[in-house]
């Protein structure tokens, strides 16, 4: 039987050195172990968690010097179904600084959100040596592809300001409805992020939204359907998918912006997931500086559902 208790007092932590630069939301769940994710994330939607005396967001870089204010919450003995289990994934780079990973559609980087878990608790649960271990950036549940990972916190630091200053080039595959004609185009439309009435993150163009920056090239047309190549210039939440359908491209098989009758005539196919992945990073080493060029290949998935399209558009042509 699960046994709940809750702190008692607020906290209030004081942000040094060695968490310059983390997410708020993963400093909590460190921080305050026995916690259930929901709860913490509950508590920083609802504005009980305050960054100096402001509201945030789980996504907030932590500042040396800040105070983080931290509400009395539920703990809860552990339960055994919230067991993770140790897993490794695809590794395209790995070394005393870094790692990156190919990660597979379906699988969430962290959990949270209705996730128990995701790639950052099993590859602790799978590396209980690995005394650090954290995630550079965001990849969506459904997105596959190239996932960096820092071993060392002044890596980590590194790899964050070069996401923040949008240095390297980072491209993405995309499948889209509709016929794709431009060669290349440069979508910049800013993008302002806002919550159902059931509490789920959303995405929208509009003007008080931050600015965005996406350049496309046309790799591939199918009739009603293109290949394209998405390159961020900013990363930002859900850049790719909503700047694409905003220009009215959207993504196949997104659950968010796509149309749901083009998703179910996928999934009748066989094709369940997004077609978004993260195929090329070229990026300069955090801590040695030396250029890297890292590449993760289409899944199999991707490439068997390209050449149906491509036969089919053989024999109308």
């Amino acid at each position: 039987m699960r046994k709940d208790n809750h702190a008692s007092t607020v906290r209030m932590v004081e942000i040094d050195a060695g968490h310059e630069g983390q997410r708020l939301d993963n400093f909590l769940v460190r921080l305050c172990k026995g916690v259930p994710k929901s709860h913490i994330y509950k508590a920083i939607r609802s504005g009980q968690v305050r960054i100096d005396g402001r509201r945030c967001q789980a996504e907030s870089r932590l500042a040396e010097g800040q105070t983080v204010r931290i509400p009395p919450m539920r703990m809860a003995d552990r339960d055994p179904d919230e067991w993770v289990p140790g897993a490794e994934f695809p590794v395209v780079y790995e070394d005393e600084h870094m790692l990156v990973i190919d990660k597979p559609a379906g699988v969430a980087v962290h959990g949270g959100s209705g996730v128990s878990f995701g790639v950052i608790e099993q590859l602790r649960a799978a590396r209980p040596q690995q005394k650090f271990l954290e995630l550079a950036h965001r990849l969506d549940r459904d997105t596959s592809g190239l996932l960096i990972l820092g071993k060392r916190r002044a890596a980590l630091l590194a790899l964050h300001a070069m996401m923040r200053e949008g240095r390297g080039r980072k491209h993405y595959y995309a499948l889209v409805e509709g016929d794709w004609r431009n060669d290349r185009q440069h979508i910049r439309l800013p993008l302002l992020k806002w919550t159902t009435r059931s509490g789920e993150r959303r995405v929208k163009v509009d003007e008080d939204g931050v600015q965005a920056h996406t350049i496309v090239t046309k790799v591939q047309r199918f009739g009603e359907y293109s290949l394209v190549d998405a390159e961020l210039r900013t990363g930002r939440t859900h850049q790719i998918r909503v700047h694409l359908a905003s220009s009215g491209f959207p993504l196949v098989g997104d659950d968010k912006y796509g149309r749901d009758e083009t998703r179910a005539l996928f999934a009748a196919q066989g094709f369940g997931r997004m077609f978004l992945h993260a195929r090329l990073l070229e990026i300069p080493h955090p801590v040695s500086g030396e250029p890297l060029t890292l590449e993760a290949p289409l899944p199999s998935a991707c490439t068997e559902l390209l050449a149906r399209l491509a036969q089919q558009q053989g024999e109308i042509a």
